[in-house]
């Protein structure tokens, strides 16, 4: 193993403290030189502290670590928090390799999700050598996050070499230590990192990684803590630390259970998305790193939530301890020095990601400030030539008149070289034809923004403060999340529509396209846990959408219509015609959904439009017109509109509607029974949206004269299928290109 530094100090600034971390390479074995854990002098994210003042706490803790430890000529790598950072890997098209960097710029201006002149970026190839698939890994981070964290080091004089994103250091540090925990792509490991503000939440496979930053943390313990004792911070968290030997204990862990909800929900939430955008991946196993471990029963609550097995560090298996180290103290901190300790492992090139997000302008600097002394050598070697040429031209011109062949074969030279330059010249003539070869190339491209439109144009149709302005002051409630103003509102009268699943795929041929292109039924044979419900979203793109033939748009032109027609429906038969097959999922309030779908008779009335009726009027609905055409909505091959009562009872009812729970109808006789009932509610307003059974003032179940249970019905489901022409849609030709 061949290591870039003999050795290399790690630092990570957190909110509750410094953590530092010297590794260094003896053999084949990576041992621990030194390590550091300096507390700050206050919590950086307290209540009060302002940013002076925090500023100032991170100099004396940078102040506190020099002179307790020796920096030498160790190079220094640091990280940065997960907040404003990015990391996606993504697979690119088969080209040269020589165009590989071309091609991994254009995509980073297209993924990164800010502006590229305002982050610091990188990318590394992730694909093994001589794979088909070329798969690159790009990463990029806030420039003023990190400007800010490297002025914090420059104050002190600290030089930094590396600067690496927090979550891609835990996935080094489990990749290198725990190999067997990311051998595949199909089973992935979870990294749950519990910081003082924050929670990182990576999920580690062999070739790709994915983070999440939670906002929540250790001191949302704290701050729950101050609250219910009427506490300030810092003595709330005092009273955290000691929680276990309190006599108080009882009533610490019951201000503080709101916050193990909300923080396993939010954990449970992410593990969800990523299992729905991943379905092939299944998660093995969880790692908890991070300060916010320590509390009790944090883990074991997290284990019992999640049902996914949990471990907690006490011991890094592929490190060793120097003697001059204190490994009793050193393994104390261990579930604290993940970050450290991937920092370090790249720092020594030992790390499979080795990204570097160190700002060009500073590692430029550094570079000429490390030069200084080559440069003073240079001058000093420019000075000694320079007399060796001062005494070389008086030889040489001592000489010049015997020379004359030479000459003449300088001048022969001379002439060559100004031939070669007019050839050079020809071929900077040839670069336009290059270029127009290039743009050739790029041309399959231009379509890359017209699936995201087409989401918007279907998500437009549905009710919002727009289309529906009587009920604006509703949309805006549940925009802000305010479940009081919501609940001014009868649920019945609410005209809302909540998506659960959308399925999108382009087709060349509209007319001979089918539904089905997802599938939203609920799972089978068990019950699902209580939690938020999901989104599933998927779009398939067929080829010819982006493929190499050549091109001819196809125009549709919209024609007066009667109601209940699109333009679409106008098309001459033979047509042959391009466009998108969408399925959309999800479920209502409102107390009639049909009305909410496809009103009849609402004419020109924009007010009483439904969402069918918006699809058949795009033009009018996003203004300006629209490139998307609904397609022969009377027909039931190219639209199918379907919708029920939500009940758990119902398979036909469409997955990720509402959370699932027990409720419990205690009767006021005593002769009667408990009554316990499977219903699903709303997650934010905690309303009951499924058929439930009616009870009596004696809280017994209601029967009707044929002896059945009689049923409320509350919410209603519905699936709607569509196709929409795309008007100008790239259409292929008989005749492809050589």
């Amino acid at each position: 193993m061949a290591a870039k530094a003999g050795s290399v100090w790690a630092i990570d600034i957190g909110s509750n403290s410094l953590k530092a971390l010297r590794l260094g390479v003896r053999g084949d074995a990576v041992e621990v030189i030194g390590f550091d854990d300096i507390q700050h002098g206050k919590i950086l994210t307290g209540s009060g502290i302002k940013p002076v003042e925090r500023d100032e706490l991170v100099a004396l803790s940078l102040r506190q670590f020099i002179k307790q430890n020796e920096l030498g000529n160790d190079e220094v790598i640091i990280s940065v928090p997960s907040q404003n950072s990015f990391a996606r890997f993504v697979n690119l098209p088969p080209v040269e390799q020589k165009r590989i960097p071309e091609i991994v710029k254009f995509e980073a201006t297209q993924q990164i999700p800010f502006d590229i002149n305002d982050v610091q970026w990188d990318w590394q190839m992730i694909s093994e050598p001589g794979s088909s698939a070329a798969k690159v890994g790009l990463f990029a981070v806030k420039s003023d996050v990190v400007t800010s964290m490297i002025e914090h080091f420059s104050g002190e004089n600290i030089h930094i070499n590396y600067v690496q994103m927090a979550p891609m250091a835990l996935y080094n540090y489990l990749e290198y230590d725990r190999p067997e925990m990311v051998k595949s792509d199909n089973q992935a490991t979870v990294i749950i990192n519990i910081g003082a503000e924050i929670t990182d939440l990576v999920v580690c496979t062999k070739s790709v990684v994915w983070q999440r930053c939670i906002q929540m943390g250790g001191n949302a313990f704290t701050k729950a803590i101050a609250d219910a004792f009427k506490l300030n911070f810092e003595k709330a968290e005092k009273l955290k630390r000691t929680a276990p030997m309190s006599k108080y204990a009882r009533q610490i862990l019951q201000a503080m259970k709101p916050v193990f909800t909300d923080l396993a929900s939010e954990i449970q939430r992410s593990l969800g998305f990523y299992t729905n955008s991943n379905p092939a991946t299944k998660l093995v196993r969880i790692v908890a790193m991070g300060g916010g471990t320590k509390m009790r029963g944090l883990v074991s609550y997290l284990q019992q939530t999640l049902q996914i097995p949990i471990e907690r560090p006490d011991a890094f298996k592929k490190l060793a301890i120097n003697p001059a180290v204190s490994a009793a103290k050193f393994h104390e901190g261990v579930c604290d020095f993940g970050i450290v300790y991937g920092l370090a492992l790249q720092g020594l090139g030992l790390a499979k990601l080795e990204n570097n997000l160190l700002p060009r302008s500073v590692a430029r600097s550094m570079a000429w400030a490390g030069k200084a002394k080559y440069f003073t050598a240079g001058a000093l070697a420019l000075l000694v030539v320079s007399l060796m040429c001062f005494g070389r031209a008086i030889y040489d011109k001592a000489r010049y008149s015997e020379r004359y062949d030479i000459r003449q074969k300088v001048q022969s030279v001379i002439r060559t070289a100004e031939q070669a330059k007019s050839e050079l010249e020809a071929q900077k003539a040839k670069e336009p034809a290059f270029e127009a070869i290039i743009q050739k190339e790029l041309e399959p491209f231009k379509y890359r923004d017209i699936l995201p439109l087409f989401y918007q144009t279907v998500l437009s149709t549905l009710p919002n403060g727009k289309n529906t302005p009587q009920q604006e002051e509703l949309y805006r409630a549940f925009s802000n999340g305010d479940v009081d103003a919501i609940l001014k509102t009868s649920r019945k009268e609410r005209k809302q529509v909540f998506i659960t699943g959308i399925s999108v795929y382009f087709t060349q041929d509209i007319k001979r396209a089918t539904f089905g292109a997802a599938s939203f039924e609920r799972e089978r044979g068990g019950r699902k846990k209580a939690q938020e419900s999901d989104v599933f979203v998927d779009y398939v793109v067929d080829d010819s959408m982006f493929g190499s033939a050549k091109r001819a748009p196809t125009s549709i032109s919209a024609r007066s219509k009667p109601e209940g027609t699109s333009a679409a429906d106008t098309i001459d038969a033979n047509q042959a015609l391009s466009g998108f097959v969408v399925t959309v999922a999800g479920y209502s309030p409102y107390k009639d959904i049909a009305e909410l779908m496809d009103p009849v008779g609402v004419g020109d009335d924009k007010a009483k439009w439904g969402i069918v009726t918006r699809m058949l009027h795009l033009g009018d609905v996003n203004g300006g017109g629209s490139p998307f055409i609904l397609y022969k909505k009377a027909e039931i091959q190219h639209f199918k509109l379907e919708f029920g009562d939500v009940s758990l009872d119902n398979p036909a009812m469409p997955a990720g509607i509402g959370v699932e729970t027990v409720k419990i109808q205690k009767p006021k006789s005593a002769k009667a029974l408990v009554e316990q009932e499977n219903i699903l509610i709303d997650p934010l307003t905690n309303e009951v949206i499924s058929k439930v059974a009616d009870y009596d003032e004696d809280g017994r179940r209601k029967i009707d004269r044929a002896g059945k249970v009689v049923y409320k019905v509350n919410d209603h489901w519905f699936v709607l299928s569509a196709k929409f022409v795309w008007k100008d849609a790239p259409k292929e030709s008989a005749q492809t290109d050589n």
